[in-house]
């Protein structure tokens, strides 16, 4: 999540023009994690909002529009963030967007600044930061209600006169100050005044960035660099900013800024720390003025009650394995009656269209390739919007932070954070909200690796495979007289992905992945009862931005598998069924279509690179027909059901609980009489499945949650490999220990 890189330049003078009249006015909103900035978003911006890319910046941002006083706004929601001191390339996009800053960015017109009037001496930090930006600044004081509740009273009167900003109290969920606000953001555009800084830097310090800033501006003859990055240059040591500034100026950059920190230090000035002093004591004297607190003060909070609970190490753990349940249970079972309906609304669909058109190339793409595709990529749409619900419930309530908490010890043990849990416990039903899911990730190393890694996780579309080899050849039986061999076969398969995930992982971090290790900063906030708007909406805008974006790929997929699976026509065929149809009874007739339609697949692209693959998987035990209903599965994994019941003449309506296929696959035979399908076989088939990426949407996923297709050519070629070794290794050893 980077945004445009910063290009060679020579230093900026700051200004803030007015707005063009040819466009709208855009309202930057920023703030600390927790302080309801979303909440306030959603209020200002209703139903307008969406999901989109802000110009000039290539990650996705909320945005939205709202009037004020009949012009038309556009407002972007940035990440929540502690500081303007950017430590990842993640961090700079708020950097950037407020100083308009990069290739295309449009600088906003106003910042909004949502300040949380319960944790007023850690928001402020930020906000003396945001003042130093040189745009106009606008305050909104939230979290009053709380505030109260702790025995705070914010004099907002004072403390605007001491940030010489307004500063409007507002309680969003109930709309309340809206008007004031909207008002307020309306005033400071139409003035264009900037904001001054009420804090000072030591003399030495400024002196220190206005030789850095001429000295860069005799290296550097391109766009300008604002003021306020030539000061976060000189204070963040190799930070983000130092990083982007060096691609174009070269190691003179990283000298000069150095050889400034230095003279610094021979005069006893020490940086960042002088930084940090200088605000914190600046802060200090805005709170003791503006900050009057109770004398009779609630010793404990329902939060801190709450906490007592369920962040403890045993009850804290048994509260998040229910919370898990609950979610894992509703994305895995609840979702299914709604999937069910959808999948045999389209097929309902497709035999309908079909009925209106002539046997064909045209019939078979329109119900085949278009209807069926389509059907599959609408079916994913409930485990999603009900997985972003619940996600929205447990962060808009407070648990969520309580839930990584809990996991980041277990985590950090191979490379990850708390926050990388949920998506892959999410992933254990449907990999696509799991990958989708990793938004609330900080770190960009820590997402890419869960990213790569969700897809090992054994997904819902991995049980119906699972289900038809455990039933058709792993022994009704019991071990040690308790356990089910078949129950203990289904447990060791959903096994498989989750024991390896935590060594790949740990490798990616250590060599791909590596980078700066960053601390888990995570801050508890108070619970509430969710904001139920937010939660609606996300459901709405995860759901459509599938449909919109991965399901269009997840499409051209499927109909590229359909023309692999349909020509070459083969004429020939058409005629020899065509002729034993013609003296045929109805139901004979039915036997002959399905007939065909398994000759067909057989002698068609698809099968042809089935019997070309075969020197390739007879290691792994499977006869050329296993490969090419492996091949027609890799976009979505379940389909090699219905291609096995189609290559042996049963018909593409085969599912896992049918007696016939079970019976033919047991009934097939090499041409030596030997079995192909043994309970061998059947553990390498199902091993492949469990580690192999056999998903269009999770690659497509994963593609747009990364912004390259090279994570997902990675993780499809990753995972394709650790399959076959996988199933290799328990074909050859299962071999030898049985026999076979």
């Amino acid at each position: 999540m980077a945004a445009s890189a910063l290009p060679r330049s020579s230093v900026a003078t700051d200004s803030s023009p007015a707005p063009s009249p040819a466009r709208r006015p855009v309202i930057a909103v920023i703030g600390n994690p927790n302080t309801g900035k979303t909440t306030l978003f959603n209020a200002l911006t209703g139903l307008t909002q969406h999901t989109g890319n802000y110009p000039g910046v290539t990650v996705e941002s909320a945005l939205g529009e709202l009037s004020i006083d009949g012009t038309r706004f556009l407002a972007v929601d940035l990440p929540g963030t502690y500081s303007l001191a950017p430590r990842a390339p993640d961090e700079m996009i708020a950097v950037s967007v407020l100083l308009g800053y990069g290739k295309g960015v449009t600088a906003p017109d106003v910042i909004l600044y949502v300040l949380d009037a319960s944790n007023l001496d850690r928001n402020l930090y930020l906000l003396t930061q945001v003042l130093e930006v040189g745009r106009p600044v606008v305050v909104a004081l939230t979290m009053v209600d709380l505030a109260h509740k702790q025995g705070l009273e914010i004099d907002t009167e004072e403390l605007s006169i001491r940030l010489g900003i307004p500063v409007i109290p507002v309680q969003a969920t109930r709309r309340v100050g809206l008007t004031a606000l909207q008002h307020a953001l309306g005033e400071a555009v139409r003035s264009g005044t900037n904001p001054t800084s009420p804090l000072r830097l030591p003399d030495a310090l400024t002196a220190e960035v206005t030789n850095l800033a001429h000295s860069l501006s005799q290296s550097n003859t391109a766009a300008p660099i604002p003021h306020f990055l030539i000061e976060r240059l000189l204070l963040d040591a190799g930070g983000s900013v130092e990083k982007e500034l060096s691609q174009h100026g070269g190691d003179s950059v990283r000298t000069l800024a150095q050889a400034a920190r230095d003279r610094l230090a021979s005069v006893g000035i020490q940086v960042p720390q002088i930084e940090i002093d200088t605000r914190y004591r600046w802060i200090a004297g805005v709170a003791l003025a503006s900050v009057r607190q109770s004398l009779t003060i609630k010793n404990h909070t329902w939060t801190e009650r709450i906490d007592h609970i369920v962040t403890h190490k045993v009850w804290g753990l048994l509260v998040f394995l229910l919370a898990m349940a609950v979610t894992f249970q509703s994305i895995f079972s609840w979702a299914a009656p709604l999937m069910e309906t959808i999948d045999a609304a389209f097929g309902a669909l497709g035999e309908r269209v079909g009925s209106l058109l002539s046997d064909g190339p045209l019939r078979s793409l329109v119900v085949d390739g278009i209807v069926g595709g389509v059907g599959a990529v609408v079916t994913f749409v409930p485990q999603i919007a009900i997985l972003f619900g619940l996600i929205g419930i447990l962060e808009d309530s407070g648990y969520m932070a309580r839930a990584a908490f809990l996991m980041d010890r277990v985590m950090a043990s191979f490379g990850l954070s708390g926050r990388s849990f949920i998506p892959l416990l999410s992933s254990f039903a449907c990999a696509v909200p799991g990958i989708m899911s990793t938004r609330s990730i900080d770190n960009h190393h820590d997402r890419i690796a869960t990213i790569v890694i969700a897809p090992l996780m054994s997904c819902s579309a991995r049980l119906p495979v699972y289900v038809l080899f455990i039933s058709a050849f792993i022994p009704s039986q019991t071990v040690w007289g308790i356990v089910g061999l078949q129950g203990l076969t289904l447990f060791a398969m959903y096994m498989v992905g989750l024991l390896v995930a935590p060594p790949v992982a740990l490798l990616l971090k250590r060599t791909l992945l590596r980078g700066e290790s960053m601390p888990f900063l995570l801050e508890l906030p108070p619970f509430k009862i969710p904001a139920w708007r937010v939660v609606l909406f996300r459901m709405y805008d995860r759901s459509w931005a599938f449909l919109r974006r991965a399901g269009t790929i997840i499409l051209a997929t499927t109909i590229l598998v359909w023309a692999l699976s349909y020509y070459p026509t083969q004429p020939h065929l058409t005629e020899a069924f065509d002729a034993r149809r013609a003296t045929a009874t109805a139901e004979e007739r039915a036997q002959l279509d399905v007939a065909e339609a398994g000759a067909r697949l057989r002698g068609s692209y698809l099968g042809q690179a089935g019997r070309a693959i075969e020197p390739l998987v007879q290691p792994l035990g499977w006869d050329w027909k296993i490969g090419m209903a492996t091949l027609a599965s890799f976009p979505a994994r379940e389909v090699i059901i219905a291609a096995l019941g189609t290559i042996y003449n049963l018909g593409n309506k085969q599912d896992e609980g049918s007696v016939a296929l079970r019976e033919t696959m047991r009934a097939e035979r090499w041409p030596d009489g030997r079995p192909v399908y043994t309970p061998v076989v059947a553990l390498s088939v199902m091993v492949f499945f469990a580690l192999c990426c056999q998903c269009g949407a999770t690659l497509a996923t994963i593609k747009r949650e990364t912004g390259s297709w090279g994570y997902a050519l990675f993780t499809f070629t990753y995972m394709t490999g650790l399959a076959y070794v996988g199933a290799l290794l328990v074909y050859q050893i299962g071999s030898k220990l049985t026999g076979g």
